[in-house]
């Protein structure tokens, strides 16, 4: 999926969107602000890299952080929902992980996570990539937009998002 594709399904039902970043460093924007006219659909972006951004910035629960840390998927969730209340979005999009060389807060390099939040409730999702910084940082932004685009179509919606954040709230995991 293209930046340009997931504007212009965006632009078609009138939605914008707000971009959350860590890993990524501002990938996502780069690839969406690319993209000719798309601030009909794009707010805005905030590279949350510290950890104290992210709580402070974003809205991610300190205690979360603190006993999980940066790399997990609720934190993303937290960081999608904080950026779309920040930026007024229709959606908010965000990434964290680790990227390399080497594993952070015991979590190896590869390990992503994406998350997307909206009218109808919030997920994230984990691919598990390889390859070098610069391939996992690529291969993330590909993975943010496909979620991006599934969630703008309603992909999940229908699968009943709020039992599957219930059920990986109680089970962890996403």
């Amino acid at each position: 999926m293209t930046a340009a594709e997931a504007l212009a399904l965006l632009e078609r039902q009138g939605a914008t969107l707000a971009v959350a970043e860590s890993l990524t460093g501002g990938l996502v924007a780069a690839a969406i602000t690319a993209v000719p006219g798309a601030s009909r659909a794009f707010r805005g972006s905030v590279t949350a890299y510290a950890t104290d951004v992210k709580r402070d910035v974003l809205g991610v629960d300190g205690a979360l952080l603190a006993a999980r840390g940066a790399v997990d998927p609720l934190v993303a969730r937290e960081m999608a929902q904080g950026v779309r209340r920040l930026l007024g979005a229709t959606w908010g999009l965000a990434t964290t992980g680790v990227a390399g060389p080497d594993p952070q807060d015991g979590k190896e390099v590869g390990t992503v996570h994406v998350a997307i939040a909206g009218p109808w409730g919030a997920w994230a999702d984990s691919p598990r990539l390889s390859g070098d910084r610069a391939a996992i940082r690529d291969a993330t932004v590909g993975a943010a937009l496909e979620l991006l685009v599934e969630a703008v179509r309603g992909g999940r919606k229908a699968a009943g998002v709020n039992a599957r954040a219930q059920d990986t709230e109680q089970h962890g995991g996403i």
